[in-house]
């Protein structure tokens, strides 16, 4: 196997990384169902799953309905304390027979890696995704990199089946100089795929926040040495392990900001319900400040208020809408309002993804605009920015309405329509802003779902043709 060169950071890189410190931080993480199934998880941990789930799921090791050959059991123990007082946090990690009873699903959904230039990077879009770590502090049971998670092989377009590798910063960087070049060269759009420069890229996985902070600026200053304008970093840990968010961290970001003051950041973060955030008293009710607004978890609130008192990073939540765990347009109303009133922006809520065993975790499509909709009522203009979206192989879709009557004169809408727009489209975006209109099916969880109710599709949403090859440009050599 061929290893990628060194990178060698520059001057002004070395000086920035030569300031930044790794300090060891404690998850108390609780791994595996096996400490479990023989009753060596910490004493007070091992009524998380009673003796009948203990039962059931140790009956189904070795099979092929085994859960943790799906998707590895983890917590931490911040939040395993708050699952305490939670149902909802209890469903995001906690394991259970249901989520292999149907496996059914996409090893690679929505065709991403059709869209992968150089190992580890995605560059579907007008942007790029980098896996830069393949695990976080916890798993989430219906996690859509679960193929990554738990190292798959999967079936990629040129017939080979591997696993998904991580991003390497020299090849990374030589593919982003040599598109940027490339569309420069052409009058600002890339000769081959029409994309314009590659200015933003996440960090992904996995949660890059269990990487050390040395790799994290590592990543930071490469990217802005490479000419990226904007960099995201998505993570949970606000929610999986807030103390992460420490004076080593911020001195860190401090640090990047003042080498390269240009370069935007956002920081993406994954709240699913507002019980990872706000306190609740012993009667499991949220508790109220003096002022009525509704307090925060100490240790959360101070994560929270030091990265937002930082004007230049800017804090965007998005979460998909997962049966169970947030299909309650209450807790989604809480959610917003209280994350808006903080200064964190409502991005995306999303339906479910294809992948492996969604059944067990999607919510009806409709319900999710119905659940949002409904969660949106009361909310300022600024507090209902999300939207709700679903990935298409063609990209990011919203789904823009739901109705509850017919259009007057077109069969098959006695019922109402489903409305679906596209919001993201690879490459450069042609279809973007098309859309499509498919006759109800309260049931369906899935584009498939409606395959048979289609009324007009100018998106192409149901004559898709997967693309022939990866539309990227060559990788120049890696640097060394």
């Amino acid at each position: 196997m061929s290893h990628a060169k060194k990178y060698l950071p520059t001057a002004k890189e070395q000086a920035f990384l030569d300031t930044v410190t790794n300090p060891k931080y404690d998850r108390q993480s609780i791994n595996g169902l096996k400490i479990f199934l023989d009753e060596k998880a910490p004493e007070d941990v091992l009524g998380f799953y009673s003796a009948e789930e203990v039962a059931a799921l140790g009956a189904l090791k070795g099979t092929e309905r085994d859960v943790e050959e799906r998707m590895p059991v983890k917590m931490t123990r911040h939040y395993y304390e708050l699952a305490q007082k939670s149902q909802a946090i209890q469903h995001i990690v906690k394991a259970s027979v249901d989520e292999t009873e149907d496996l059914a699903g996409a090893q690679d959904p929505g065709h991403q890696m059709d869209y992968s230039p150089v190992e580890g990077l995605l560059h579907k879009y007008e942007m790029g995704l980098m896996y830069v770590v393949s695990t976080c502090s916890a798993h989430c049971r219906f996690c859509y990199r679960e193929e990554l998670i738990s190292q798959k092989e999967i079936h990629r377009q040129d017939g080979t089946v591997a696993r998904k590798g991580l991003a390497q910063i020299g090849e990374i960087t030589d593919y982003i100089r040599s598109h940027n070049q490339a569309v420069a060269e052409n009058g600002g759009r890339h000769p081959e795929t029409g994309r314009e420069k590659l200015r933003e890229v996440l960090l992904s996985g996995g949660d890059p926040m269990v990487l050390p902070n040395s790799k994290l600026a590592q990543w930071f200053a490469a990217l802005a040495e490479a000419g990226v304008e904007s960099i995201r970093l998505g993570t949970k840990e606000f929610s999986f392990y807030p103390e992460r968010f420490d004076d080593a961290f911020l001195a860190m970001l401090d640090g990047f900001h003042a080498a390269y003051p240009d370069v935007g950041l956002r920081i993406m973060v994954h709240f699913n319900h507002p019980d990872e955030f706000l306190a609740k008293g012993d009667d499991g009710g949220y508790i109220e400040e003096d002022s009525g607004i509704l307090k925060w978890i100490p240790s959360t609130w101070r994560a929270m208020e030091r990265v937002v008192s930082r004007g230049w990073i800017c804090i965007e939540n998005q979460s998909p809408i997962i049966k169970g765990i947030n299909d309650d347009s209450d807790a989604l109303r809480i959610m917003q309002r209280s994350l808006k009133r903080v200064g964190a922006e409502n991005h995306y809520f999303f339906c479910g993804r294809d992948i492996v065993a969604h059944r067990a975790f999607n919510v009806p499509i409709e319900t999710a605009w119905q659940t949002l909709n409904e969660s949106q009522k009361g909310l300022s203009g600024v507090e209902a920015h999300a939207r709700l979206s679903i990935t298409h192989y063609k990209g990011k879709t919203e789904v823009a309405a739901v109705t509850n009557g017919p259009l007057a004169g077109i069969p098959g809408t006695e019922k109402g329509v489903v409305i679906f727009k596209i919001l993201r489209n690879a490459a450069e975006a042609s279809d973007r802003g098309k859309v499509c209109i498919v006759a109800r099916n309260p049931e369906a969880i899935w584009f498939d779902g409606y395959a048979d109710r289609v009324i007009f599709d100018e998106a192409g949403l149901f004559d898709y043709r997967r693309v022939e090859k990866p539309a990227a440009t060559p990788t120049a050599k890696t640097s060394s």
